[in-house]
């Protein structure tokens, strides 16, 4: 259900019009935010696979250029693609461990055919993410941010102790604990306009502290040109079979699966943000979102360069502080990244950041990615079953990551990939929540046209599954009441006409009825892709009680019911209505 908290201090929504310089301004500070953390992720994963400075250089140039063409496709609306929102994107640390895996085995060429492929599955989750709302559930997608964040964790603590030769071994620990201590001193006690900048001004701080330690080192500064094009250029791409390259499949998917269901609710972050009045996440821009980051995985792949995604923090950090959320400051963004891209002397300055300072950074956000797992899980609400299922698969993959019991038991490549702990972790997860789908009371279900000739059956349905669950009188006309107005609800007037005009079948509704307990969940599913019913639910609660007819039933669908939710996908609505016995 929407909110209905204003913000009178966002100045642009995405499809008003700001000034061309003003887009160009709020353009330059979300690059700002965004360039150091994107460079630190793509430097970590190059150098810590051992390739060379001349790949380092391309994959900063291509993802510069990758991320500016997915900043102007997600501030679009071409089809079903993009957010039609401001998206700031940068190079995602979640594929840091899988990605080093693959340069290891195989180089760039086979970390680009894996992106690749990885890119097409993204595609496929957006489009199927109506029918895996189920299994991939916020436990599941929670408990595998816990994991990823812990995979990635050693190669952090790796970055901490490269020094030159001859420096201190103190040195490195000496600048990582500035780069830290800045960062969140700033993030926890600065005053708020400063807050956004932390992790930048950290950056800066652990650098003046490398130089000060005297392990600041400026060759690929000085090496780089002033204007150009890198010399590496494309990698290729390798879909040789080999045994690692079949083992590494299976983790580069997870990765994105994770990386598909956690970008819903960076997704979700951003159209509430975007907004002097939030409204019902529309889940068919979170699609268009996803279908975008999608493409801009699959130019990561083609141009040999880490995979990309959008920071929902630093979006919504940028127009928090700007108020200017138009559409126009994602083209700024997307035209400065792809200027830049041929400018190597800038990239030089920026790929100069000392790794201990790359492993403070990491540290700071793994634990951020750690924690909002945590929140993930804790806002689907913990219970004993839930609890369970995250501490064995969290147990799981983080012991199979230490210790692979399946090395000499099973031949190549399924030691790597059941000795993977994100893997185990992952089929843990899944299997449980499956076992627990499918051994949980079997929901009845009602197929029926949206008509309301139809209230006959639905009634009638509704009325036997009260009468299984052994309800009282006054909780069996509470549920047929919710259901009469969830129908009722669906069917707004306009809705009607348009399809008695255009002379087309009335859309199919199918109705499941989940016992939970002393409730019942109610899922009505259909094709619709009118108004928001959470939009019309929270605008009623500032109304006067003078009304017309056509809100009645959004009023009373709001008194018989516990919890209301709708969410809208391309070519599907789904209406979750709860009623407590």
């Amino acid at each position: 259900m929407a909110s209905n908290r204003a913000n009178p201090q966002l100045r642009y929504e995405p499809d008003e019009r700001c000034s061309p310089l003003l887009s160009l301004v709020v353009g330059i500070q979300g690059i700002m935010l965004v360039l150091a953390p994107t460079v630190v992720v793509i430097a970590v994963t190059v150098l810590s696979a051992g390739q060379s400075e001349d790949y380092l250089t391309w994959a900063v140039f291509a993802a510069l250029i990758v991320i500016g063409v997915v900043t102007a496709l997600q501030a679009s609306r071409i089809w079903r693609l993009g957010a039609g929102h401001v998206v700031i994107t940068g190079t995602t640390p979640n594929y840091i461990a899988v990605s080093i895996l693959a340069l290891n085995e195989g180089g760039p060429a086979m970390l680009a055919s894996l992106i690749v492929i990885s890119a097409l599955f993204f595609c496929a989750v957006a489009t199927w993410l109506p029918l895996l709302r189920r299994i991939i559930t916020p436990v599941v997608s929670g408990t595998l941010l816990m994991l990823l964040a812990v995979l990635i964790l050693p190669f952090a603590l790796d970055r901490l102790r490269e020094v030159p030769e001859g420096a201190p071994d103190s040195a490195a620990l000496g600048v990582a604990a500035v780069t830290i201590a800045v960062s969140m001193i700033l993030a926890l006690r600065a005053p708020r306009q400063w807050r956004p900048w932390a992790l930048v001004l950290g950056i800066g701080s652990g650098c003046v502290a490398a130089a000060l330690f005297g392990i600041y080192e400026l060759d690929s500064l000085y090496a780089a040109a002033w204007i150009g094009v890198p010399r590496a250029g494309f990698p290729g791409l390798h879909f040789t079979p080999t045994a690692g390259f079949w083992a590494l499949i299976p983790m580069f998917l997870i990765v994105t699966l994770v990386q598909a269901i956690k970008g819903v609710g960076d997704g979700m972050a951003i159209q509430q943000v975007s907004r002097r009045r939030p409204g019902a996440t529309d889940y068919r821009l979170l699609q268009g979102s996803l279908y975008a980051n999608g493409i801009g995985t699959l130019l990561s792949g083609i141009a040999g360069t880490p995979p990309m995604t959008y920071y929902s923090s630093l979006t919504a950090s940028l127009v928090n502080l700007t108020g200017v959320a138009a559409r126009s400051v994602g083209y700024a963004i997307a035209a400065l990244l792809v200027v830049m891209a041929f400018f190597p002397k800038f990239t030089g300055a920026l790929l100069t950041i000392p790794s201990p300072v790359m492993g403070g950074f990491l540290l700071i956000a793994l634990g951020l990615l750690f924690m909002e797992g945590i929140q993930s899980i804790i806002r689907d609400g913990l219970d004993v079953s839930k609890a369970l299922i995250v501490g064995l698969s969290f147990a799981a993959g983080a012991g199979m990551q230490h210790h692979n019991v399946f090395a000499g038991l099973l031949i190549p490549p399924w030691d790597t990939l059941l000795g993977n702990g994100l893997t185990v972790g992952t089929l843990t997860a899944v299997t449980l929540t499956a076992f627990m789908e499918l051994t949980g009371p079997r929901p009845r279900r009602l197929r029926a046209r949206l008509d309301f000739s139809e209230l006959p059956r639905i009634d009638a349905f509704l009325k036997d599954l009260a009468g299984r669950m052994g309800w009282n009188e006054s909780s069996t006309d509470r549920l047929r009441s919710a259901g009469e107005e969830t129908l009722s609800s669906l069917l707004q007037p306009e809705n009607v006409f348009s399809e008695v005009e255009s002379g087309t079948n009335r859309p199919r509704l199918v109705i499941s009825a989940r016992p939970d307990g002393r409730a019942v969940d109610l899922e009505f599913v259909s094709v619709l892709e009118e108004e928001n019913l959470g939009d019309r639910l929270a605008y009623l609660e500032e109304e006067s009680e003078t009304v017309d007819e056509r809100e009645i039933s959004f009023r009373l669908l709001r008194h018989y019911a516990s919890s209301v939710k709708h969410q809208k996908y391309h070519g599907m609505d789904v209406v979750t209505v709860r009623v407590e016995g």
